[in-house]
């Protein structure tokens, strides 16, 4: 796919460092509490990178070798769940895009930070799906995942609008659901790999500001 840039790869390995770091926002616990949650976050990302996020919490928590009922003490649904396992990619991009802020042409860089997006959004089958549904539901599990993420994007959308490149009137959230309708396009067509990269182009066509031929980074 042409999203495969430099700055998904900082992405990607932020995530795995981040995820290597531990759970440190959870509250404390017992070791043996703290081993079987970190056996459940493993298995769980293993399982959601085969099979999707729809994967069996039953598998799930055999694979990590406790019962059900220990899954659900530590992740009460399967939104908690995931939320869980994608804070490492949800950090990630969060600092792609502070590292993007002051990037010199800020169109570009909310166009680099989108299409790192997409590509985490399909690294997973029904990720997409969960955080379209997010958006709507601030209880949901999923919302510490969708709520920095709207924050980062707001602040790299503000500044390409600032710069005169993308309309006034486009907001986070539309933007973010494109962004997640397009991997889900992508994930229902994986034998096109170059859909997701056409569909943003025509989504940034949308976006630029009075069809000038001013910066828009596609």
């Amino acid at each position: 796919m042409a999203t495969d840039t430099a700055g998904q790869r900082r992405v990607e390995r932020a995530a795995a460092a981040h995820a290597a770091g531990g759970t440190s926002a959870v509250r404390p616990m017992r070791a043996d509490a703290r081993r079987n949650y970190e056996r459940l976050l493993t298995e769980a990302r293993t399982a959601f990178t085969e099979h999707g996020t729809d994967t069996s919490l039953e598998d799930i928590a055999r694979r990590a070798g406790v019962g059900i009922g220990t899954l659900y003490r530590h992740f009460p649904n399967r939104t908690a769940l995931m939320g869980a396992v994608f804070q490492g990619e949800v950090h990630a991009l969060v600092g792609y895009a502070r590292e993007l802020a002051d990037a010199p042409q800020p169109c570009t860089a909310l166009v680099d930070w989108l299409r790192a997006l997409i590509t985490h959004a399909s690294t997973y089958r029904g990720l997409s799906r969960a955080m379209m549904t997010a958006s709507a539901d601030e209880s949901s599990g999923m919302a510490r995942c969708s709520v920095p993420l709207g924050e980062a994007g707001a602040a790299l959308l503000s500044r390409a609008q600032q710069a005169g490149a993308v309309r006034r009137d486009v907001v986070i959230g539309d933007l973010l659901q494109l962004t997640n309708g397009i991997a889900l396009a992508a994930e229902e067509s994986p034998d096109d790999p170059e859909l997701a990269d056409r569909l943003l182009t025509l989504t940034l066509r949308g976006l630029k500001a009075g069809g000038t031929g001013r910066e828009t980074g596609a």
